[in-house]
């Protein structure tokens, strides 16, 4: 379950990484867009770090046993 977690947040990541190259290429980016679409992708990493976080200790866990 957490895998899919972090397989859904490195989606978004990639969709937000996308959008955000998308808009920065305009003619006249919106740099307001461009901020929220960077906030966002910073929460996503947050958020990705603390599920592969969990991931880690439940892998070696297995591995003792």
């Amino acid at each position: 379950m957490n895998q899919d977690r972090v397989w859904r947040l490195q989606n978004h990541h990639r969709w937000l990484e996308q959008r955000l190259r998308e808009e920065i290429r305009r003619p006249n980016p919106d740099a307001f867009i461009v901020q929220d679409l960077k906030r966002q992708k910073l929460l996503v990493k947050d958020e990705l770090f603390l599920a592969e976080a969990k991931i880690e200790p439940a892998l070696r866990e297995l591995e003792r046993a």
